[in-house]
């Protein structure tokens, strides 16, 4: 029997960021989803439309054209696009609709953004202004090496390395893994290590005062030696893209670069060769990965 509080589009939306949650998704993707379903019913209630029942493809249709022309870029649209057809599968499960109205809701057309990969020369840039940072320069280096997400780095513990590897503990929907530690890695974690401020916290990455080194701040840090490198349009999460695109290059197995960086899907890694594919090479494979 459907719950008919949830007929209310307000409540369907608490309830639909409480079902998220209790399916163990990520807390980012909590927030996104949560946040898109907001911003719709909001829409909705200026429309005079409070109830689930209410809805119809139309009003679906007429929220995507006011995001467009809000200037929302077609991919911001495409994504809020997919909270709401999430969010009314769920309201279907629950038996409070029979249909859901954006089933045959189309998405704008975008061209898909090729991952940013640093040349050579870039990293190798980035590396010389941050070399006397010895905190940074590590986690420039981890990041490079090992393809980590920025928020898996930042919550790394000292015990965490262990055996020349990093282990990544799992953490809401992702699984843990480990990771191999090349000499480049161990080396810059080491110099760090030897420096590191004396503090309780277990974290391997702590500010000067041995608080945690939180995400935003490493972040920060980073785009700071960006500029100093006269990097271009480069973020956190194109070190990861570097690593994934160079151990491709190099030869390294598919299945092996996904479980590495911790891809769920094999073609998420699979886009990345085509990053790639103008550059002519003549790899070797190798089931280890290789130091940039």
């Amino acid at each position: 029997m459907a719950d008919q509080t949830l007929a209310l589009l307000e409540t369907a939306h608490r309830r639909f960021v409480d079902d998220l949650k209790a399916k163990g998704r990520a807390t980012a993707t909590i927030l996104a989803y949560g946040k898109d379903i907001d911003q719709f019913v909001t829409y909705l209630k200026n429309h005079q439309k409070t109830l689930v029942t209410q809805v119809v493809p139309q009003d679906i249709e007429d929220f995507k054209q006011k995001l467009l022309a809000d200037q929302y870029t077609p991919k911001s649209v495409s994504r809020k696009l997919n909270s709401i057809k999430t969010f009314f599968r769920f309201l279907k499960a629950e038996g409070v609709i029979d249909k859901s109205p954006a089933e045959k809701i189309k998405h704008p057309k975008y061209q898909p953004k090729q991952p940013r990969i640093l040349s050579k020369l870039e990293y190798r840039a980035l590396r010389d202004v941050c070399r006397d940072d010895v905190r940074i320069a590590a986690i420039v280096e981890v990041l490079l090496q090992t393809g980590l997400r920025i928020s898996e780095l930042a919550n790394l513990n000292l015990d965490d390395i262990k055996n020349n590897k990093l282990i990544v503990r799992p953490y809401e929907s992702r699984p843990g893994r480990e990771v191999p530690l090349n000499k480049a890695a161990q080396a810059a974690l080491n110099r760090y290590l030897a420096v590191r401020p004396k503090t309780r916290t277990k974290k391997l990455f702590v500010t000067k005062s041995g608080k945690p080194f939180l995400v935003r701040n490493i972040r920060n840090a980073i785009k700071r030696y960006f500029k100093l490198a006269d990097i271009q349009d480069a973020t956190v999460n194109d070190l990861r893209n570097t690593f994934i695109a160079h151990q491709l290059k190099a030869g390294t197995p598919l299945i092996v670069v996904s479980k590495l960086v911790g891809h769920k899907r094999l073609t998420t890694t699979e886009k990345y060769l085509k990053a790639i594919q103008s550059r002519k090479t003549n790899p070797l494979p190798s089931n280890e990965p290789q130091e940039l």
